[in-house]
């Protein structure tokens, strides 16, 4: 069997992955140095995270009975929005990465709200105005650090830093999941903004060369370190190319991660929507036949950092394995509620004002009750979202994908097919994102012949089926009660 390598270059780590045509998969994993140097800001040193993808690709490579001869294809999946300036010719960074989490352009980002520039950035590229995205991040970086405006300067995205180090500096290219990110780029023609790239002082000459997500790329250069010839072939974003990996291929279908906070994507289909209040419109994937996916995107701040809080902030468990059987132990909350905008809420509300909130506690309430609440609470806000995605789009969701590490939940899963009411599936190999990678690669380089082989490829854990008559009226009341208590918390803290 032909190994695809997916190189998963994430938030806190890289990790490589060995993905082949049948069951059988390995990675390697190590995590990078993160960066705190003024409150609110967030880097990382491109140059470690380099040499992590170096460390963790080798060490699979090793692994595999024939080396490089086994390899069919490279597939990249990244964190979003985090960019980078380098010197093409010396391929030195400009200091470190700034990274998604970042807030160090808001003012700026409110200074162009000011100005009246909201409108356009929501017809062009879906996005709203936030310093979470990387267009007024490659404006400071070009203010702050004087960097010379010449032909060896190039911008891009994590993925476009590893593809060009891959490549020994040959290939200077993104996708277009990355690019739609970047609030540069026009979702509708497929092309960079000359518009947004004036509005942000953004030269488009540094930027990526925008191909398919599925598709060849290049090969990769002894240069860089590792064996030369190897196709890359796959570029996504980690959330896309987590959808991907769900093999969410039809309009209606959706995945939800539940990590620290929750990212929910509805393949909406080859249509752009009309920008939608509290959504964001994204591009899913492009494929090397034309063929394009677009989907909306509900970011929720906090769920299982909320888990993490009832361990560290409250002391009422342990660790985290010990949430789902303490919420299955009560049969509900008792009436209690939490709404966990410990920093704002996000979809669909976008409320940086709201603060976290727990209501309805009696004598009777005790530590389960409260775990139940915060376990109950990802799935309200996952429905939250999901209905305001339905209601823009359209698009009737189909069911709905899981991955993530509260989703080894049972009694969240079944509670989430409650309220949405309609089946939750889990599949077994919950890394979702490298699998996507793996998938996008390996269908440009034939190791999957189709988009059906894929979907053949992905093997269903559990499937949790929503309650009929009482308990979907009982679900409805029960979520007419949570928006009750979310408006107690909306508008809470002021400047």
């Amino acid at each position: 069997m032909k190994a695809v390598i997916a190189i998963d270059a994430g938030t806190t780590g890289v990790r490589s992955r060995v993905v082949f045509s049948g069951s059988p998969s390995f990675s390697s994993y190590v995590e990078f140095t993160q960066h705190f140097p003024e409150p609110g800001w967030v880097e990382h040193d491109a140059t470690e995270i380099w040499a992590c993808v170096k460390h963790t690709f080798l060490d699979v490579l090793s692994r595999l009975p024939n080396g490089a001869d086994d390899v069919a294809a490279i597939g990249i999946t990244n964190q979003r929005e985090t960019v980078v300036a380098w010197n093409r010719r010396t391929g030195v960074p400009y200091g470190p990465a700034i990274v998604w989490q970042d807030r160090r352009t808001s003012a700026r980002c409110a200074e162009l709200a000011a100005a009246g520039a909201l409108d356009l950035v929501r017809a062009t590229t879906g996005l709203v105005l936030d310093p979470y995205f990387s267009g007024t991040k490659f404006e400071w970086l070009l203010r702050n650090r004087d960097i010379p405006v010449d032909d060896e300067l190039a911008l891009g995205t994590i993925d476009s830093w590893i593809l060009w180090n891959l490549t020994g500096g040959e290939v200077h290219a993104t996708d277009p999941s990355n690019a739609s990110r970047t609030m540069l780029f026009d979702i509708r023609s497929l092309e960079w903004s000359p518009e947004l790239c004036d509005l942000l002082h953004v030269p488009m000459s540094a930027l990526p060369v925008v191909r398919p997500s599925s598709g060849r790329f290049g090969v990769t250069s002894e240069r860089c370190g590792l064996p030369g010839g190897l196709p890359i072939s796959g570029v996504a974003g980690d959330q896309q190319a987590a959808l991907f990996g769900q093999a969410c291929f039809t309009p209606g279908m959706a995945k939800n991660t539940y990590g620290t906070g929750s990212f929910v994507l509805l393949n909406v289909g080859p249509h752009c929507p009309p920008p939608s209040a509290g959504m964001l419109t994204t591009i899913a994937w492009t494929l090397a036949d034309g063929t394009i996916a677009y989907a909306l995107e509900g970011a929720i701040f906090v769920t299982g950092a909320a888990i993490q809080w009832l361990r560290d902030g409250l002391d009422i468990i342990d660790s985290a394995a010990e949430v789902g059987p303490l919420a299955d132990s009560v049969a509900d909350t008792g009436g209690v509620y939490l709404v966990p905008a410990f920093t704002g809420l996000g979809s669909p509300w976008w409320d940086p004002y709201a603060r976290g909130t727990l209501v309805g506690i009696t004598r009777g309430t005790n530590r389960a009750h409260i775990t139940r609440a915060t376990v109950e609470a990802m799935a309200y806000q996952t429905r939250d979202a999901v209905e305001a995605m339905t209601a823009a789009s359209g698009t009737a969701l189909s069911d709905l994908r899981v991955d993530g590490g509260a989703s080894v939940m049972n009694v969240l899963l079944q509670f989430q097919a409650d309220q949405l009411g309609v089946t939750v599936r889990r599949p077994k190999d919950q890394e979702t994102t490298a699998l996507g990678a793996a998938f996008l690669a390996g269908l440009a380089e034939g190791v999957w012949p189709s988009l059906d082989a894929i979907t053949a490829r992905w093997e269903l854990d559990a499937e949790f089926l929503p309650g009929q008559g009482d308990t979907k009226i009982i679900a409805d009341l029960l979520h007419a009660q949570w928006i009750n208590a979310v408006s107690r918390s909306r508008h809470w803290a002021h400047d």
